[in-house]
C-alpha cells in the first residue's frame, strides 16, 4: 500500500489484530462450536483464572481504567456519520480522525478488550459498554450487511488497484471484536451483526476472479482469514470458511510452503496475521499445508528475524535474515508484531504441546516487550508503538484520544488477557506455562490452584492446592535458561527436571499440597548473528537495559562483562561501560529515560595473540605457535634463512613481506609487539610491521623515520594524526636487535635490546580503534615506502602490555 503508517505516527503519535478465540472451550453462547482439528491442549476460560497482585495485574488495572473512561460515543462518531446518522460527539484524533482511512479499527479493539475484561473480572460496566457499542453498531449496519466507519467505495478503490489504506484491516478488527463479544460476553446481537458482515464480505469477494482477489490482497487485510475461520469453528457456517480461504495470499504462503524465506522487504505485521489465519485454517480443515506454512514461518522468524526481546522488524519491515546489529533504530520491534507472534505461538503449542520452546518464546516476549510496553506512570495504561533498540533510545507512549494506532488497540487487548496462557489443560493434565501470580479454579475437576510468586524479582514460584483434589498430571514448564532448576512436592525433590521441557508430576493431589519451583538465574550475553561483538545482557530470561537517564548515546557503549555486579535491589546490577559506571535493570522496568539494550562487547583475547618462530624450512606458511590460529603467509621474494635461533624469514628489500590474517588485532586495547630484526641495510620509512586498513588507519614500527630515528606510530587520521614514540636513533645494521613496543593505558614504551629507549604517556589510540584491519604486514608499509631489507625472527603479539622484566626475558 502507498500509505506509510510511520508517516502518520509522526503526526499522530502509539497496535493490530484481533484476539484469537481459537482453541477455547465452548461457552454457552457457542454451543455449536466445531472441534479444532489436531488440538489436544486447551486454555481455560478467562473466568477461571484470576490475576493476583503483581506487575501484570497492575497493567491490567490501568487498562481497565481506560476501558471505563473512554467515551464510546466518540468512537461511534464516524460510524454514525458514515451511516447517515446524527452525531454530536467530539471526533477522535490520531488514526480515528474523521479523515483517516483506517478509522473504525479501534472500536473493534475496544469490543475485544471489553469482552476479555468482563470475562476475566466480571466488571459489569465493561459488559454494559460492550452491549451499548454492539447495539449502536447494529443501527449503523447497512441492509447489505456492510458496517464500517468509512464508505463502501473504499473497496471499489481497493479492487480497482487505487491507493487506499487497508479497508479489510478495519473490517477484521470490527468482526473480531463482535465475535469476542459473542463468545466471551454472551452477546447474541453481536453474532447477528457479525454474520451479516460475513455475508457482505462473502458477496463482495465471491464476484472477484482469483487474479483480482489476489491483487487486492497486496493491501494489508489484517486477520480476515483468522476471524472467518474462527467464526466457522464457532458456528459451523461453511460459507465463513470458504470466504476465509479466499484471503489465502499465495505470494506469501506459497514460498513458506516450499520452506523459502522471502520475508525481507515485506511489512511484518501485514504478514503475521496471514500465518495466524493459516494455522486456524489447519485447525478448521486438517490440511497439513497450512500447518507446515505456520511452522516454517515461526521457525524462520525466531531464528533469523528476531531481536533479544522477542520482537521483530525495523521500520515495520522484515530485513535480511540475521540482520540485527545492523538494524538498531528508533523504529525496531513494532509491538503489534509481537502481539501477533504470541497468538501464533499459542496456536502452534495447542497443535504440538511437546514443544516447550513455544512457551519459552511466550515468556521471553511477554516479559521483555509486552509487559514493558505500558507506561506505569499513566493512569490509563498508555503504550508504545515501536520499541527503540538503538543506543540512547527512549520509549514514547500513546494518549487518550489522539493516538488510536494499531498498537494502542492491541495494547488494550494484551493488557486484558494475561490470564489466558498461564495455565492450559488436556483431560486430567494441567500445564503451568507462566510464572505469574494467579488463582486457577478448575471447575471441571473441582480443584483450585494458587500460584504465589514475585517472579522474576525472585526466581521461585509456589503452587498450592487450595481446594479440592484428585488425580492430576501436573506439567510445569522448566525454562530453557533455568540450569539447575529444582521442583519439590511437599518438600520432596523431584527427579527429571530438564531445562527446555515440562516436568510431569503425576499423582493424586489433596488440599494443602505444595509445589515449590526454583529457577536459578544467571548473567548471560546473547550475540547478534551479524556481529559477534554486539551483544545483549540477560539475567535468566530477563533482558537488562543500561539506564542512561538524560545522557545521549551516539554509539553502542563498550561494556566490560566482567564488571557486571549485583546490587541489593532485585534484578539490578552495576557495570563499567565506556570507562564509567552504569546501572543495568530489566528492560520492562525502563521508562522515561534513555537506555541501551545492545552493547559493544569485545571478547577477551588470549594474552598471546600470535607467535611466529619462523623455523620452517620451506613453503609459504609461517605457523602460529600461540595456538590462536593466525598463520602468516610469505609473499614476494621472502625466503627461509638461518635465524637468531633456528630459522628466520629473509626480506630482501624488494617486494618480500609476510602477511598476517585480517583482524589479528581486532578489539585489542593494551598490547605488546616484540621481535628480533637483523637489518642488511637501512632505508628510511621501511617497516618492521605495519597493521591497518590503509594510509588513514594504521600502526607501524620503522627502523628509521624521516628524522633518522626508530619510530612507533598509531593513527586513525593519516600521517597528520599520528601519535608517536621516537627512539634516540635508528636501529643498527648487521646485528640481531630486539625491539618491542608496549601500550598500557595511555603509556606507550619503545624498547631496544630489552631496554626502554623512549615513551609517550599521551597515546589515546588503540588497535581496536583501527577497525577490522585487512592489511597486516611484516616488512611492508601501507604507503609506497621501501620494503624492509633484512631478517625477522621470533615475532610476537600480545593483548596486554608486558612489563620491563618480561621484555627482558624474551
Amino acid at each position: 500500500m502507498t500509505f506509510d503508517r510511520r508517516d502518520f505516527i509522526k503526526v499522530a503519535g502509539g497496535a493490530v489484530a484481533g484476539l484469537a478465540v481459537a482453541g477455547m472451550m465452548p461457552t454457552a453462547a457457542s454451543a455449536a462450536a466445531r472441534t479444532d482439528f489436531g488440538v489436544s491442549v486447551f486454555p481455560f476460560p478467562l473466568s477461571q483464572v484470576t490475576l493476583l497482585d503483581g506487575p501484570f495485574r497492575s497493567n491490567m488495572t490501568r487498562t481497565a481504567s481506560y476501558l471505563s473512561f473512554v467515551d464510546a460515543d466518540r468512537l461511534l462518531h464516524t460510524f454514525r456519520l458514515n451511516a447517515g446518522l446524527a452525531s454530536s460527539a467530539t471526533p477522535c484524533g490520531g488514526w480515528e480522525s474523521p479523515t483517516t482511512e483506517l478509522r473504525g479499527h479501534s472500536t473493534g479493539h475496544l469490543l475485544t478488550a471489553l469482552a476479555q475484561s468482563y470475562a476475566n473480572t466480571g466488571t459489569a460496566a465493561h459488559k454494559t459498554k460492550g452491549d451499548y457499542l454492539v447495539a449502536e453498531l447494529a443501527k449503523c449496519q447497512r441492509s447489505n450487511g456492510y458496517l464500517s466507519a468509512f464508505p463502501e467505495s473504499f473497496f471499489d478503490r481497493l479492487e480497482s488497484g487505487q491507493s487506499v489504506w487497508a479497508p479489510y484491516y478495519t473490517i477484521h478488527k470490527i468482526m473480531a471484536g463482535l465475535l469476542d463479544q459473542y463468545l466471551l460476553a454472551g452477546n447474541a446481537q453481536a453474532l447477528t451483526v457479525l454474520q451479516r458482515m460475513t455475508a457482505w464480505v462473502n458477496t463482495r469477494t465471491a464476484r472477484l476472479t482469483t487474479t483480482q482477489m489476489q491483487a487486492s490482497l497486496q493491501t494489508e487485510f489484517g486477520g480476515m482469514p483468522e476471524v472467518l475461520a474462527n467464526l466457522y469453528q464457532a458456528t459451523g457456517d461453511a460459507a465463513a470458511l470458504t470466504t476465509a480461504q479466499r484471503f489465502d495470499h499465495a505470494v506469501i504462503l506459497n514460498p513458506l510452503a516450499n520452506r523459502q524465506d522471502q520475508l525481507a522487504g515485506k511489512h511484518a505485521n501485514t504478514q503475521i496475521p496471514k500465518i495466524i489465519g493459516a494455522i486456524r485454517e489447519y485447525h478448521a480443515t486438517g490440511t497439513q499445508r497450512y500447518r507446515d506454512i505456520a511452522s516454517y514461518f515461526w521457525d524462520v522468524v525466531l531464528a533469523h528475524h528476531s531481536y533479544v526481546i522477542g520482537g521483530n522488524s525495523n521500520g515495520e519491515y522484515f530485513q535480511q535474515p540475521d540482520a540485527i546489529a545492523s538494524q538498531l533504530s528508533d523504529t525496531t520491534c513494532e509491538v503489534c508484531n509481537t502481539y501477533n507472534m504470541l497468538k501464533l505461538g499459542r496456536q502452534l503449542f495447542f497443535t504440538d504441546p511437546t514443544r516447550a520452546d513455544y512457551l519459552d518464546y511466550y515468556e521471553k516476549a511477554l516479559f521483555n516487550q509486552v509487559l514493558g510496553q505500558q507506561d506505569p506512570q499513566s493512569a490509563h495504561g498508555f503504550v508504545t508503538y515501536y520499541t527503540p533498540l538503538r543506543a540512547g533510545g527512549q520509549k514514547t507512549y500513546s494518549n487518550d484520544y489522539n493516538s488510536f494506532t494499531c498498537d494502542h488497540g492491541t495494547g488494550m487487548e494484551s493488557n486484558t488477557k494475561y490470564a489466558d496462557t498461564i495455565y492450559f489443560f488436556s483431560g486430567e493434565t494441567l500445564y503451568v506455562n507462566l510464572f505469574i501470580a494467579s488463582q486457577l479454579n478448575w471447575a471441571a475437576r473441582g480443584i483450585s490452584v494458587r500460584q504465589d510468586t514475585t517472579f522474576p524479582e525472585q526466581a521461585t514460584t509456589r503452587l498450592t492446592i487450595t481446594a479440592g483434589g484428585g488425580h492430576i498430571a501436573l506439567k510445569i514448564r522448566i525454562p530453557s535458561w533455568a540450569t539447575g532448576a529444582q521442583v519439590r512436592v511437599n518438600g520432596a525433590v523431584q527427579s527429571g527436571v530438564t531445562p527446555g521441557s515440562y516436568l510431569t508430576v503425576d499423582r493424586t493431589w489433596a488440599t494443602g499440597d505444595v509445589v515449590d519451583v526454583s529457577l536459578p538465574m544467571a548473567i548471560t550475553l546473547e550475540r547478534t548473528p551479524d556481529n559477534a561483538t554486539v551483544q545483549a545482557v540477560k539475567y535468566g530470561g530477563i533482558v537488562l537495559a543500561g539506564q542512561y537517564g538524560s545522557a545521549t548515546l551516539s554509539t553502542l557503549p563498550s561494556l566490560d562483562p566482567a564488571t557486571i555486579t549485583p546490587t541489593s535491589t532485585p534484578l539490578q546490577f552495576t557495570a563499567r561501560a565506556n570507562g564509567a559506571n552504569v546501572t543495568l535493570a530489566p528492560f520492562y522496568k525502563t521508562h522515561h529515560q534513555n537506555y541501551t539494550v545492545y552493547w559493544s562487547v569485545t571478547a577477551a583475547r588470549p594474552p598471546l595473540l600470535a607467535w611466529y618462530r619462523f623455523d620452517e624450512t620451506s613453503g609459504t606458511t609461517a605457523a602460529d605457535a600461540s595456538g590462536s590460529g593466525n598463520p602468516g603467509t610469505l609473499s614476494g621474494g621472502t625466503s627461509w634463512v638461518a635465524g637468531r635461533t633456528g630459522n628466520a624469514v629473509n626480506l630482501a628489500g624488494s617486494n618480500g613481506h609476510v602477511r598476517l590474517p585480517n583482524g589479528v588485532l581486532s578489539g585489542v586495547g593494551d598490547f605488546t609487539v616484540a621481535c628480533w630484526v637483523r637489518l642488511t641495510s637501512l632505508a628510511n620509512w621501511s617497516r618492521i610491521f605495519d597493521f591497518g586498513t590503509g594510509t588513514t588507519a594504521n600502526m607501524f614500527l620503522t627502523p628509521s623515520s624521516g628524522s633518522g630515528t626508530a619510530r612507533f606510530a598509531i593513527t586513525t587520521g593519516g600521517s597528520g594524526g599520528e601519535q608517536r614514540v621516537d627512539a634516540p636513533s635508528a636501529l643498527p645494521t648487521g646485528a640481531w636487535t630486539h625491539v618491542a613496543v608496549t601500550l598500557s593505558g595511555n603509556l606507550c614504551i619503545l624498547y631496544v635490546n630489552r631496554a626502554e629507549v623512549a615513551r609517550n604517556s599521551a597515546v589515546t589510540l588503540r588497535p581496536s580503534g583501527l577497525g577490522a584491519t585487512t592489511a597486516n604486514y611484516l616488512g611492508r608499509s601501507q604507503y609506497a615506502d621501501p620494503y624492509l631489507n633484512g631478517q625477522l625472527d621470533d615475532f610476537r603479539l600480545y593483548s596486554r602490555a608486558l612489563s620491563a622484566a618480561e621484555i627482558g626475558a624474551l
